[in-house]
C-alpha cells in the first residue's frame, strides 16, 4: 500500500484547468482515487472501507483511512450530497490536502470541513490553518490554537440545523479561491474562511467509523465566491 502511494506522489502533479464542472465519481468504480488506510498496511484481511454499492461511492466507516484525489485542484467549487445510511456519526471532506498521515499518522495535510452529524460545516485545521470572523468566539482561547496534536483545531461553524432528517440526502458546497474556503449546507451558509496557509490540493473523503453514502461529488472551476448557492 505505502509503495503505491508514494510512486503516485512522484507523478507529475496535475492542476486544475478551466474546465467545464465534472463528477469525481463516474458511478461505477473509484477511478481517478486512491486508498490511504493505515490498517490495510499491515492487516493482510483488513477490509477496503471506500466501496461503489448500487450506483452509489460508499464510506463503510471503518478500518479509518481516506479516499484521494489523484490529481490537485486549486479555484473550484465542490458539490457533494450525502447521507448517513444508518446511524449517525462522523464523516468529512477535506480541501488542499497533500502530504499524507501528517496528523496522527493518519490524516493528510489539509483542511477539513466538518460532516460529523449535527456539525456540519466546521472547520478542522490539520496541519495547515485558516482564519475566520470571531475566531475566539468559536475556536476557543488564542493560547490553545494550533494545527497539530492536542492545539484547539476545531473552528466551530455559523449555524446548526442546517441538515436534513437522517437518512434524507445533504447537499454541501465548499468553494475554494486561492486561501479562501466558503461552506453552504443545503443552502444555508455555514462557514466563511479566509487566510489559508494552503491555496491548492488533494481532495479526500473519509471514513471516519459512521456508514456514508454519496451520490454526488461534483467539482466545477470557479473565478469568484459565490453570494448564494442553491439547496
Amino acid at each position: 500500500m505505502k509503495i503505491v502511494f508514494f510512486i503516485a506522489l512522484l507523478l507529475p502533479l496535475k492542476l486544475f484547468s478551466q474546465a467545464p464542472s465534472h463528477s469525481l465519481f463516474n458511478g461505477h468504480d473509484l477511478s481517478g482515487w486512491h486508498i490511504d488506510v493505515p490498517e490495510m498496511d499491515t492487516n493482510a484481511v483488513a477490509r477496503n472501507p471506500f466501496i461503489v454499492r448500487n450506483g452509489l461511492l460508499v464510506s463503510l466507516g471503518e478500518p479509518n483511512g481516506h479516499l484521494i484525489t489523484d490529481s490537485i485542484y486549486q479555484n473550484f467549487r465542490l458539490a457533494v450530497e450525502y447521507r448517513f445510511a444508518g446511524k449517525p456519526g462522523n464523516c468529512g471532506v477535506l480541501v488542499f490536502a497533500s502530504v499524507p498521515r501528517s496528523l496522527y499518522k493518519m490524516f493528510p495535510k489539509s483542511i477539513e470541513v466538518q460532516m460529523m452529524h449535527e456539525n456540519a460545516g466546521d472547520f478542522w485545521c490539520i496541519v495547515e490553518d485558516i482564519a475566520v470572523p470571531a475566531m475566539e468566539k468559536r475556536r476557543g482561547p488564542k493560547a490553545n490554537w494550533g494545527i497539530t496534536e492536542g492545539k484547539e483545531r476545531r473552528i466551530r461553524n455559523l449555524k446548526d440545523g442546517s441538515e436534513k432528517p437522517l437518512g434524507e440526502w445533504n447537499r454541501m458546497v465548499v468553494e475554494c479561491l486561492k486561501n479562501s474556503i466558503r461552506v453552504w449546507v443545503n443552502g444555508d451558509l455555514v462557514n466563511d474562511g479566509f487566510n489559508c496557509t494552503a491555496e491548492k490540493g488533494q481532495i479526500a473523503l473519509q471514513a471516519e467509523g459512521a456508514e456514508v453514502e454519496f451520490r454526488k461529488v461534483e467539482i466545477t472551476p470557479i473565478t469568484k465566491l459565490s453570494a448564494t448557492v442553491k439547496k
